[in-house]
Formats: structure tokens, C-alpha cells, sequence
């Protein structure tokens, strides 16, 4: 017998006399009856006796003789339910031998139903209390109640529960788990185990391998008093046993099994909640910085808005320009940041999304207008009061440089005509004729008519005077009132000139008819003298006129005016000629005839010098006007090189935001490489335009100096400095776009488990019903798509597609919805009931969980973060400050309350 003995010490097949020549399962080696070694016998009889023990206590009972106590059934009929937690048939009430029988059958029946070949154990044996059938038919039962269920990593009963004990004891000196029996000896393995789960319990550092009866007993006695596992052993029996009995030894750990899976369980449980409490709170935290940035970007949008609908124009050229500058100053300094803050808004808010998704979270809804389209729609608006303003701006600056123009044209004319009329009206209300002589008053009224002539040639400068008054008023001069009034005062004072040379002409002609001399020759020289002064009045306004040009053009014209202006000259000087001769016949006819004159001529205040002198006034002003006019040459020419220069830059900018536009679609829609090659592709594109700022800085540059030089106006390029500025927003906008897309790709393909080959399907397909080639496809191409990778879609179906890839109706499907919908349903994400299930575990099964439960079961944070958000629980014999853990999982996977 003893050469057929198993590694384990049992005899196996010793059947009605027979040796059974093959090994049995672990599962029937004791369904045959066995020959033992004594001290084997003994601990399993201790050690399956406390066993049954520890189980028949919550039935109110208890064995004492594992043989004696089984014969009549009744009590392993009592067994069987305790730890089953089924009920068996009645038992028979009789103590007759059968009756025994009888109720010993229901129990091996029983054992059987559950899947456990019982091979020679019959009720006979049992009831007439053989000792090895007894005890073989208990290690059935702990085989299949307390041991079956153990599998760690898919092994065997036995193989598990060693595979636990090997894990478990696996950090401490001194314990190495390779079987059931001589690894327990000196008791470290099992003192291992406890202070694994429970450090308070035992002081590991203090044991000693070399005191093996303590070792063991200090486990008995924790495991007894604190774990409520019996004490199935003696130290004693196992220290001085060369070989301890496994199946006893494998019976007491698996109690230590039992014992703290509950608290493996708990760690499992708190484990998943911490991992979603986790994603709650950092999902909760991009909502808030979502908030806050969105919040920042509206209200500086609020407060910039006001500043740029102001359309109260400044009343000189110089705060007009200042306010140009602070426009300026906004656009390259202050904007610039907030375009950023806009961008890495919507990446947030895309990124958020999609975390949101992956976590089988709702969609985050932002507070009421703070969603996306709200800062765009506030963005657009902004953009839109921004082009007004400047607009009206270089209006304005127009305006005012026309009004600076023709306010100091108004004034240079009035001075001239004040000049001229100063004095006048005293003349003309002298009475000096009354105390004239005949020729005196002959040579007054020839006078008067030379004024009368001169004051019609002056009509047209008043005309002029009221016509640039009027224009002031209506370009809103800010000093209309002083312009009115001098206008006003030089009108009024004309008007009166005009009834006083009346009055004085009828004075005159009523005491000509007393006189008859008339000198001829003067009256001829003061007619002739007025107009050519006249002329050279005018002549002279005109060479110091002030003038406005914008363009080369536009000077050319004034000079070839200028240029017909010195062909007259020749002419006019003619004119002088003959003018200065009637004087010359004057001084002649004088000398001639021996007249002394007087030196005046009575009928103009204009002298011969007068002449002279104006005359070479007017020389003395053509050669001036040539310089001016060739210096404003000199400055639209440098004008026109800015106007190149820009034009020169605007030309190579704007098609290289087009072409990198373009070129970061192709690399969006690319399937060649990986999504990380598109990623390293889309980083070097956004370094190149990142290292391209310059050049529009530049560009910037010279489009202050084109305002600074005011032009408005350039016919050497279609791209304004506002076209380049939009362009370059969007593209540096795009370009952060597209990375944050390639990285929601990459995320969701690693949170999905997609493999390259799969995205790029994926890609493929979506390119190829992409039909306007702009990253999006509309729902009749989504439909196609769909059918052509198998789906059968109905109308109700596909309108419940859509509502997933397009849940705010923009009638187009992103490439990033497309991924999502393809992913869904392979997702393998948390869900509230699995998030009930492990607050249930902690809870101990109740329905609901405490406050020092949450405490010690989760790491600190977590458990005040549950605490503060879950709702006191309502409920019969609920005790005070009991939460909700039900309602709270529900509400982790609901809409937020942000």
C-alpha cells in the first residue's frame, strides 16, 4: 500500500477490498474510502470538526464527534443548508436505522446535485460512523463549498488559493508558498496573511522563524478573536508532524480566503469609484476653466464693443490721428492675445467634449451664453463694429484734413479782403466834394468810378468767401460759429460798401454837372491800372494758394495749370507795359504843356510803383510755386514707393496664407502616415507660421507709415493690411484647429483601442464621400457612407444617428463625429450601475453608505468630494447622516449642474 501512496499521503482506490490502479481528481480522492496516517487522521479531524463547527454555530449548534454526530443525518442535513443557503427535503423524524439512512441519502443527494461525484460513499458507511468515510465525505464538502469558487487567473480550486497565498505572502522574509503543508510549519505564512490585510493586528518584524509554536499559535489566536475563523489546529501537532495534512492546512486558509476577499472586494470597488470620481473632478475643473475663460472673453468683448461703436469725432486733425494710433495699438497689441485666448477656447472646449465621451459622459452644456457659437457670434459682432470703426476713421481724417484745408483758404481770402476794405467805408462817407474845386471834383468822381470798378472785380472773392463758409458748415467745421460770423461780417460789411459807393455816385453826379474838367488821361490809367492790379491780386492768391493732392496724378494737374498760368505771363506783362505807358503820356503831356502836377492821381490810389512792385512780387512768385510743386512731386513719388513697397510684401503674404491653408487640409485629410506623422507634419507647419510673423510685422510696419503719409488708397495690390490681418488670424487659428483634432484622434483611438490600420479605414471612407473636400460630409453623404459599410438604415435609424453626430444641427458630420459614432459600441467605459455596484461593496450591501464609511474606505479628497455632493438618504431605519449613493452614481453620468 504504502508504494501507491500520492505526494499527498492518501491511499487512493481502496474499494471493497480492491486497489483502484489510477489516481483520482482532487475533486474524488476522498470519495473512496482511505487509509490514513495517524497524525493526519487527527488534524483533519480536529481541523474539519471546527470547520463544521463554525458554520452550525449560526444555525445554533454544534458538533462534538465528527462520526457519532453525522450518523442520523439530521445535522449534516443542517449543514449542507447553513452553507449553501438552499433548503433540503424534510428529514425523516424516526430514529429507526433507516430513518437514518434515509435522511443520510437526502445529504449525499444533495451533494451530488451540485456536481460532486461521490465514488463508495455510501449513506451505510456514514450512519454506521466509519471515521475515514465520514471525514472523506467532509472534504467533499469543503472541496466544493469552501474551495471550488477559489480561482485566481482561470487555475484550479487548489491551484488558486495557493496562487493567493503566493501574492499575498510574496513581500515578506522568511515565507516561501510552494504547497499545503511543510510552507505553514514554522507559521510565518500565516501570520504573513494577516498582517497583509490587517498590519494592526500582529507586529511582523517581531516574529522569529525560529519559534514556530508562537508563530502559529499568535495567528490562531488573532485569527480567532479578530477574524472570527476557529482555531482548527495545534501548533504542536503541525510542528512535530514531519509532513502536515494538506487538505487540513488548505481547509483553515481557505477561511483566511473568505475572510478578506470582502475586504479585496472593497479595495476593487473603491478602487473603480476613485478612478471615476477621478475623471468627474477633472472633467468638473475644464468646465470651470471653460467658464472663466469664456466669461473673461465676453466681458472684454462688452467692454471693447462701446469703445469701437464711439463715432464722436475729435475737432482736430492731431486727437483724429491719436485716435487712429490707439486703434492701431489695438489691433497689433491688445487683440492679438485675446484671438489666442478664442482659439485655445474652442480647444478646450473640443478636448472637454471629447473626454466627455470617452468617460461615457453627457455633453458638457456651458452656462447660458457662454456655448461656442455664442463667443463666435460676439466675436463677429466685434469684427464687425472693428471695420465700421476704422472706416470711419479715415473718414473722419478725410474730413478733417479738408476742413483744415479750407479753413485756412477762408481765412487767407478774408484777410485779403479785409485788407482791402479797410478804410473803405470811411472814404465813401466823406463829403469832401463839398469843399472841392471843379477839377478836384472831376478827379473824385473818375475816382469813385474807379472804385465802382475795382469793387465789381472784388465781387467774385466775396462769392468765394461764402461759398467756403457754406462748405464748412456742411463738413460740421468744429469752429463754424467764428467762420459765420466773420462770413457774416464781411457780407454785411459789402452790402453796405454797396449802398455807400450808391450814395456817394449820386453826390458826385449832382455837383458833376458843376464841374466839366475831366483829365482823361488819369481816368484812363485808373481803369486801366484796376483790373491789371486786380489780376495780379488774383495772380498772387493763386502762386500762394494752398493745396491738397493724394497721387501723382493729381499733381501733374496743378503743374501743367501752373505751366499755363507762365504762357499768360508774356501777355500780361503787355498789358503792364501799356499800362505804365498811359503814365508815361501823363508826365509827357505834363511837361509838354507845362502842368504841375501833383504827384496823385486823383482817380485810383494805384501808382505807377504800385504797380512795379506787385509785378515783381508776382515774378518773385512763379519760381516759388515751381519749388513747392516739385517738392509735393518729390513727396506722392515717395508715397507711390510706400504704395509698392506694401503692395511688393501684400503680394508674396497673402497667396502663402492661402497655399499654407491649403496645405494643412491635405495634411488633415492625409492617410498615407499615422495620426502621430500628421501630428509632427502640423507641429512644423505651425512652427514655419509662427516663425512667418515677422514678415507681417513688417508688413504692419509699413502699413503705419502709409497711414502716417495718409494713404488710403493703393492700385498695386488687392490685399489690404484688414485682409492680410483676417487671413493670418484664421490661419493661425486653423492651424491650432487641426493639431487639437489630430490629438482628439490620437486620444480616441487610444481610449478606443483602434488600431492605425482601423483609422485609416475609417479615413479612407470618410474622404471618399468628403465630396466638397472641406473636412465635412453632409447627411446624404453620411448616409451613403453608412450603407456602404453595411448598415440597413431607416428613416427613424438615421435620424437617431444624427442626433449622436450632429447634436446641434449644423447639417454636416466632422471627421471627429465620424470616429466617435464608428467607436461607440466597442467602448469599454464605466457605467452608473457599475459605479452602484462598488458603493454597494463598501456599503456592506446596504443601500446606502455613511460618512465614516466614505472616510476610511477612499482616499481623502474623494471621500470629502462624495460627502459634500451626495444627498441624505430617505429611507425605514436609516440612521442619521446615512447618503445616497444611489442617486449620486446616477448623477455622475447625468447633465452637470455647472
Amino acid at each position: 500500500i504504502s508504494e501507491i501512496l500520492n505526494p499527498c499521503g492518501i491511499v487512493c482506490g481502496i474499494v471493497c477490498g480492491k486497489i483502484h490502479e489510477e489516481y483520482m481528481t482532487q475533486e474524488e480522492d476522498w470519495d473512496r474510502d482511505l487509509l490514513l496516517d495517524p497524525a493526519w487522521e487527527k488534524q483533519q479531524r480536529k481541523t474539519f470538526t471546527a470547520w463544521c463547527n463554525s458554520h452550525l454555530r449560526k444555525a445554533g449548534t454544534q458538533i462534538e464527534n465528527i462520526e457519532e454526530d453525522f450518523r442520523n443525518g439530521l445535522k449534516l442535513m443542517l449543514l449542507l443548508e447553513v452553507i449553501s443557503g438552499e433548503r433540503l427535503p424534510k428529514p425523516d423524524k424516526g430514529k429507526m436505522r433507516f430513518h437514518k439512512i434515509a435522511n443520510v441519502n437526502k445529504a449525499l443527494d444533495f451533494i451530488c446535485s451540485k456536481g460532486v461525484k461521490l465514488v463508495s460513499i455510501g449513506a451505510e458507511e456514514i450512519v454506521d460512523g466509519n471515521g475515514k468515510m465520514t471525514l472523506g465525505m467532509i472534504w467533499t464538502i469543503i472541496l466544493r463549498f469552501a474551495i471550488q469558487d477559489i480561482s485566481v487567473e482561470e487555475t484550479s480550486a487548489k491551484e488558486g488559493l495557493l496562487l493567493w497565498c503566493q501574492r499575498k505572502t510574496a513581500p515578506y522574509r522568511n515565507v516561501n508558498v510552494q504547497n499545503f503543508h511543510i510552507s505553514w510549519k514554522d507559521g510565518l505564512a500565516l501570520c504573513a496573511l494577516i498582517h497583509r490585510h490587517r498590519p494592526d493586528l500582529i507586529d511582523y518584524s517581531k516574529l522569529r522563524k525560529d519559534d514556530p509554536i508562537g508563530n502559529l499559535n499568535t495567528a490562531f489566536e488573532v485569527a480567532e478573536k479578530f477574524l472570527d475563523i476557529p482555531k482548527m489546529l495545534d501548533a504542536e501537532d503541525i510542528v512535530n508532524t514531519p509532513k502536515p495534512d494538506e487538505k487540513a492546512i488548505m481547509t483553515y486558509v481557505s477561511c483566511f480566503y473568505h475572510a478578506f476577499a470582502g475586504a479585496e472586494q472593497a479595495e476593487t470597488a473603491a478602487n473603480r469609484i476613485c478612478k471615476v470620481l477621478a475623471v468627474n473632478q477633472e472633467n468638473e475643473k475644464l468646465m470651470e476653466e471653460y467658464e472663466k475663460l469664456a466669461s473673461e472673453l465676453l466681458e472684454w468683448i462688452r467692454r471693447t464693443v462701446p469703445w469701437l461703436e464711439n463715432r464722436v469725432a475729435e475737432q482736430t486733425m492731431r486727437a483724429m490721428q491719436q485716435k487712429l494710433e490707439d486703434f492701431r495699438d489695438y489691433r497689433r497689441i491688445h487683440k492679438p492675445p485675446r484671438v489666442q485666448e478664442k482659439c485655445q477656447l474652442e480647444i478646450n472646449f473640443n478636448t472637454l467634449q471629447t473626454k466627455l465621451r470617452l468617460s461615457n459622459r453627457p455633453a458638457f452644456m456651458p452656462s447660458e451664453g457662454k456655448m461656442v457659437s455664442d463667443i463666435a457670434n460676439a466675436w463677429k459682432g466685434l469684427e464687425q463694429v472693428e471695420k465700421g470703426y476704422e472706416e470711419w476713421l479715415l473718414t473722419e481724417i478725410r474730413r478733417l484734413e479738408r476742413l483744415d484745408h479750407l479753413a485756412e483758404k477762408f481765412k487767407q481770402k478774408c484777410s485779403m479782403h479785409e485788407a482791402w476794405t479797410s478804410g473803405k467805408e470811411g472814404l465813401l462817407s466823406q463829403k469832401d466834394y463839398e469843399s472841392a474845386s471843379l477839377m478836384e471834383i472831376r478827379a473824385l468822381m473818375r475816382k469813385h468810378e474807379a472804385f465802382e470798378s475795382d469793387l465789381a472785380a472784388h465781387q467774385d472773392r466775396v462769392e468765394q468767401i461764402a461759398a467756403i463758409a457754406q462748405e464748412l458748415n456742411e463738413l460740421d467745421y468744429h469752429d463754424a460759429a467764428t467762420v459765420n460770423t466773420r462770413c457774416q461780417g464781411i457780407c454785411d460789411q459789402w452790402d453796405n460798401l454797396g449802398t455807400l459807393t450808391q450814395k456817394r455816385r449820386d453826390a458826385l453826379e449832382r455837383v458833376e454837372k458843376l464841374w466839366e474838367t475831366i483829365d482823361q488821361l488819369y481816368l484812363e490809367f485808373a481803369k486801366r491800372a484796376a483790373p491789371f492790379n486786380n489780376w495780379m491780386d488774383g495772380a498772387v492768391e493763386d502762386l500762394q494758394d494752398m493745396f491738397i493732392v493724394h497721387s501723382i496724378e493729381e499733381i501733374q494737374s496743378l503743374i501743367t495749370a501752373h505751366d499755363q498760368f507762365k504762357a499768360t505771363l508774356p501777355e500780361a506783362d503787355k498789358e503792364r507795359m501799356a499800362t505804365m505807358g498811359i503814365h508815361s503820356e501823363i508826365l509827357k503831356i505834363a511837361q509838354t504843356y507845362g502842368i504841375k502836377l501833383s504827384g496823385i492821381n486823383p482817380y485810383t490810389n494805384l501808382s505807377p510803383q504800385d504797380i512795379s512792385n506787385k509785378w515783381d512780387t508776382v515774378k518773385h512768385l512763379v519760381p516759388l510755386r515751381d519749388q513747392m510743386l516739385q517738392e509735393e512731386v518729390a513727396r506722392q513719388q515717395a508715397n507711390e514707393r510706400l504704395r509698392r513697397q506694401f503692395a511688393a510684401q501684400a503680394n508674396i503674404i497673402g497667396p502663402w496664407i492661402q497655399t499654407k491653408m491649403e496645405e494643412i487640409s491635405h495634411v488633415s485629410v492625409d492617410i498615407a502616415g499615422s495620426l502621430e506623422e500628421q501630428m509632427n507634419s502640423l507641429k512644423q507647419y505651425e512652427q514655419n507660421i509662427i516663425n512667418y510673423k515677422s514678415n507681417i510685422d513688417k508688413l504692419e510696419g509699413d502699413h503705419q507709415l502709409s497711414q502716417e503719409s495718409l494713404i488710403f488708397d493703393n492700385k498695386h495690390t488687392n490685399y489690404s493690411m484688414e485682409h492680410v490681418r483676417v487671413g493670418w488670424e484664421q490661419l493661425l487659428t486653423t492651424i491650432a484647429r487641426t493639431i487639437n483634432e489630430v490629438e482628439n484622434q490620437i486620444l480616441t483611438r487610444d481610449a478606443k483601442g483602434i488600431s492605425q490600420e482601423q483609422l485609416n479605414e475609417f479615413r479612407a471612407s470618410f474622404n471618399h464621400f468628403d465630396r466638397k473636400r472641406n473636412g465635412m460630409m453632409d447627411p446624404d453623404d453620411f448616409r451613403a457612407c453608412l450603407i456602404s459599410m453595411g448598415y440597413d438604415l431607416g428613416e427613424v435609424e438615421f435620424a437617431r444617428i444624427m442626433t449622436l453626430v450632429d447634436p446641434n444641427n449644423t447639417s454636416v458630420v466632422t471627421f471627429q463625429a465620424f470616429i466617435d459614432f464608428m467607436t461607440r459600441e466597442t467602448a469599454e467605459t464605466d457605467t452608473a450601475e457599475q459605479v452602484m455596484a462598488s458603493f454597494k461593496i463598501l456599503a456592506s450591501d446596504k443601500n446606502y453608505i455613511t460618512v465614516d464609511e466614505l472616510r476610511r474606505e477612499l482616499p481623502p479628497d474623494q471621500a470629502e468630494y462624495c460627502i459634500s455632493r451626495m444627498t441624505r438618504f430617505v429611507g425605514p431605519d436609516s440612521p442619521a447622516g446615512a447618503l445616497d449613493y444611489i442617486s449620486f452614481s446616477s448623477a455622475l453620468y447625468g447633465e452637470s449642474d455647472l
